[in-house]
């Protein structure tokens, strides 16, 4: 016999509108090979943090890693990708003891099964490009995990509802400081690179301007290295050429009128 549904379940409208809502990463520049793993998330708050976060974190990560490093000192580029994954093992590490704490109680309380989804699976083949965004999406896949459980732990009344809110809360937390500080990393080797651009033009501009134009002294300006009276100088040449030609025009009519009077 057919199952007989009483209540209206999701037929994937959730998963279109966490995705509606998000903004399209750009990749277009991306020019890395990236490796294909199919991944599913089944909780709220593992669909949300993949779609808002994970594609961003890439773009940020490539950059650091790929971009930055072709202009900036290859050891600053490292510290920060160090830094980033140290951030990553500590919510790794987390997101591991609360989920070996919940399967404890689970065990402590004979809770055999765990409260499942009723709106439909987000399955996606993730286009991973790099190390650190592989562990990213571990680190999601595990924060996936545990939801479920602490929904289990309330239902049960093994645990509050505050707590619950509280550990979920700490933990999405972690998570989420993780891609903010790769974009914050990745915004400021941005300026830096901005700033050695700034400073590259200007030295261009500077050095530009002590170079002489071909039409710097055409109206008698100071040539470099002159004592400052290129001008009068050339005012000089002028006059005296001038009186030259004058003498020698009176020269030459005395000589006329000595022939005429002869």
């Amino acid at each position: 016999m057919s199952e007989i549904q009483i209540v209206k379940v999701d037929q994937g409208g959730v998963n279109a509108r966490i995705l509606a809502k998000e903004a399209k990463a750009d990749f277009r520049r991306v020019e890395a090979a990236s490796l294909k793993m199919p991944t599913r998330f089944t909780s709220a708050e593992g669909k949300r943090f993949f779609a808002r976060l994970f594609n961003t974190l890439q773009l940020n990560t490539h950059f650091i890693s790929v971009i930055a490093r072709t202009r900036l000192e290859h050891e600053d580029v490292a510290k920060i990708e160090d830094t980033i994954r140290a951030q990553m093992d500590a919510v790794t590490a987390n997101l591991n003891h609360a989920i070996d704490g919940a399967e404890a109680l689970f065990k402590a309380h004979g809770i055999t099964s765990t409260a499942t989804y009723d709106t439909v699976p987000l399955d996606v083949d993730v286009h991973v490009l790099s190390s650190i965004g592989r562990r990213f999406l571990e680190v999601l896949g595990k924060l996936d995990q545990l939801m479920p459980l602490l929904q289990t732990l309330e239902i049960h009344e093994v645990i509050t509802t505050q707590a619950v809110d509280v550990q979920r809360a700490t933990l999405k937390r972690q998570v989420r400081d993780v891609a903010n500080g790769a974009r914050n990393f990745a915004m400021g080797l941005r300026r830096r690179m901005n700033a050695m651009d700034a400073r590259s033009g200007e030295a261009v501009a500077k050095e530009a301007g002590k170079r002489p134009s071909p039409w710097a002294y055409a109206d008698g300006a100071d040539k470099p290295g002159s004592d400052g009276d290129g001008g009068r100088r050339f005012d000089g040449a002028l006059e005296h050429r001038r009186c030259t030609m004058a003498a020698s025009l009176e020269a030459l009519r005395k000589l006329r009128c000595l022939q005429m009077g002869d």
